[in-house]
């Protein structure tokens, strides 16, 4: 029996929940193809605005304008107060995919994560079981680090699909590898370069690929588990200290206050999700809050 409450349904796939610095909630729905808030207490949404290419993970500048990831045409999206939608960063040359999610910093620096490969191609021609073979190792690929003026560059190289990102309150970077069943941690240099690369939780055992994250004012870290209809509470060395289990499979998570809000669908398949209306925000609250 799940533990949440069916904020929102009818979506078609929820992503990057975000609390954004005008007090309102924000999340990216793919295949509707747009950016929308909602209200915590009535599940009221509104269109923020629409990206044919496919909004994915969500971040402020340090004057308000808000970031989207661009999926398809591995962009980020700025949003001006005019409403445009200006291309504040290119990825092509870095991303060897679809761009996915993304943090921005308190200085505006943004690093975005990508596929890396086709997934969908290579679930369809293996089924999702391969995924979980000990002996796969899929292709590695850079994360992103876009400069608050939109100049690029390689923050770490060999991630075996860098999904949600986060900064812990001690200051260090942790990425979701969600197909190395991992959270890494790096230290974060003044100029946002990346070093000490290391495992920081190892989730193989748990049949957790860790999707989006956020993270807690303890330093723990709420994890969508991808493949299973819960949510966990993960802190460093692996351990789980809470577990919350949700109507259907788990893919981005994000908390405001004390209150843990979670997208969640049947499956990633886009041929199921990009045509059906099935995905839901869940919410529950959790002991530890966000500040």
């Amino acid at each position: 029996m799940a533990d949440t409450t069916v904020l929102l349904d009818g979506l078609h796939f929820g992503e990057a929940p975000r609390h954004g610095p005008d007090g309102k909630f924000y999340f990216s729905d793919f295949y509707e193809k747009a950016v929308f808030t909602v209200d915590l207490d009535s599940g009221e949404k509104q269109v923020v605005c629409s990206l044919p290419g496919q909004p994915s993970g969500l971040g402020w500048l340090p004057d308000g304008r808000l970031l989207v990831v661009s999926m398809k045409d591995r962009t980020v999206r700025r949003l001006e107060p005019n409403g445009v939608l200006a291309l504040h960063a290119d990825l092509f040359d870095i991303a060897t995919f679809h761009t996915n999610d993304m943090l921005v910093d308190a200085r505006g620096r943004a690093y975005v994560g990508n596929f890396g490969f086709d997934l969908h191609q290579k679930i369809t021609d293996d089924g999702i079981e391969s995924l979980l073979d000990p002996s796969y190792d899929p292709p590695g690929t850079p994360l992103a680090l876009v400069e608050p003026d939109g100049t690029t560059r390689v923050a770490a190289e060999d991630l075996k699909f860098p999904n949600g990102t986060v900064l812990l309150p001690n200051g260090t970077l942790l990425v979701a590898e969600t197909l190395a069943y991992r959270l890494t941690a790096f230290d974060v240099a003044e100029d946002g370069s990346l070093s000490n690369r290391r495992v920081w939780a190892d989730l193989r055992e748990h049949v957790i690929a860790p999707d989006g994250i956020c993270v807690d004012a303890e330093g723990g870290v709420w994890v969508a588990t991808a493949l299973q209809p819960a949510v966990v509470r993960i802190v460093e060395g692996g351990a789980i200290t809470d577990r919350v289990e949700t109507t259907q499979i788990s893919f981005a998570v994000g908390l405001v206050g004390n209150t843990l809000i979670v997208c969640t669908a049947p499956t990633s398949d886009p041929d199921v999700v990009g045509k059906e209306h099935v995905g839901r925000l869940e919410t529950v609250q959790v002991k530890v809050g966000d500040r």
